[in-house]
């Protein structure tokens, strides 16, 4: 399942997001997002100018009033629930100059709304629990990708001739050459083909069986150990070849062939030894052989044409 485009993919969070700010902006000011159409000085009943014990003791003599354990009236509740989430902003100097800030700037909305949310949400959580929690959706959205296409292309494959031959094949093997003749040669039981397809080696180019490993997640976690694997490998790699000049051994040179052709490691292993072979001792890493080689096969290609 391919993902769309990082453009496509932007819009399509980012847009829903604009538009219910700017539906909020067009209803009410930027301010109303702290208390609701409210004044959270007026509901304190005290004036902007005031200190902190002020706004202290304002606070504390409504909600003796208005506390539901003090009032049965139903609408106190609600009273009380607005003074104390008035209190909660104007407490703190750093809500409340942010307050005092959207008060004097209501026309700056996007602005006085990101201040809210990162002063009333950002905090709340860890970032690293953020992390964590992004890696593990990201990981588990990955390994049912990748499971999902390779399920796909192992059902198709399971359809082809060829696939089936093996079957038949592999039965004959396991059976001395002798044949069931109560059963169709063209049918085969699923208990006996599931057996048999569990022995082949089904190697699908471009969808591999979804391994841990090969998540995000993980990968992650062994950043440090990738690292330093990666500069342990570029220091030996520069020692042997560059400083000491010795021939590149099969493994690199085939590492080389496979680099200079932009061939994916995963084609590149399917190839069979003998085409591996040629093209490592062509040294496709020169950069005039490279050359020569790629003029070959668009000649090649015009022929065939």
């Amino acid at each position: 399942m391919d993902l769309p485009p990082a453009p496509i993919r932007w819009r399509a969070t980012a847009i829903p997001f604009f538009v219910a700010v700017l539906f909020v902006s067009t209803i009410s000011p930027s301010r109303a997002i702290y208390c609701d159409e409210d004044d959270c000085y007026d509901l304190l009943g005290v004036s902007q100018s005031a200190n902190a014990s002020e706004i202290k003791k304002a606070y504390y003599k409504l909600s003796l009033k208005y506390h539901p354990d003090k009032n049965p009236d139903p609408e106190s509740r609600k009273l009380f629930v607005k003074v104390a989430n008035a209190y909660e902003i104007l407490k703190d100097e750093a809500t409340r100059e942010q307050y005092d800030y959207a008060i004097a700037h209501p026309e700056e909305v996007f602005y006085n709304t990101a201040r809210y949310y990162r002063a009333y949400y950002g905090h709340k959580t860890d970032p690293r629990a953020v992390l964590v929690g992004l890696l593990l959706i990201l990981s588990g959205f990955q390994y049912l990708n990748q499971s999902t296409r390779y399920n796909q292309a192992v059902a198709m494959v399971k359809k082809t001739p060829a696939y089936k031959n093996k079957l038949r094949a592999l039965e004959l093997e396991r059976s001395g050459g002798v044949t069931n003749k109560k059963k169709s040669q063209k049918n085969m039981d699923k208990k006996t083909e599931e057996d048999l397809s569990k022995e082949l080696d089904l190697q699908i180019t471009g969808a591999e069986m979804a391994s841990v490993w090969k998540l995000l997640g993980v990968r992650f976690v062994l950043l440090p150990y990738t690292l330093g694997e990666l500069l342990l490998w570029t220091a030996c790699w520069s020692w042997r070849y560059k400083v000491k000049k010795y021939p590149y051994s099969w493994e690199d040179a085939s590492y080389l062939t496979q680099r200079s052709l932009s061939i994916p490691l995963d084609r590149w292993r399917n190839i069979d030894e003998a085409t591996k072979e040629g093209l490592v001792l062509r040294r496709l890493w020169e950069k005039s052989n490279l050359e020569s080689y790629v003029a070959e096969m668009r000649k090649e290609s015009k022929r065939r044409r």
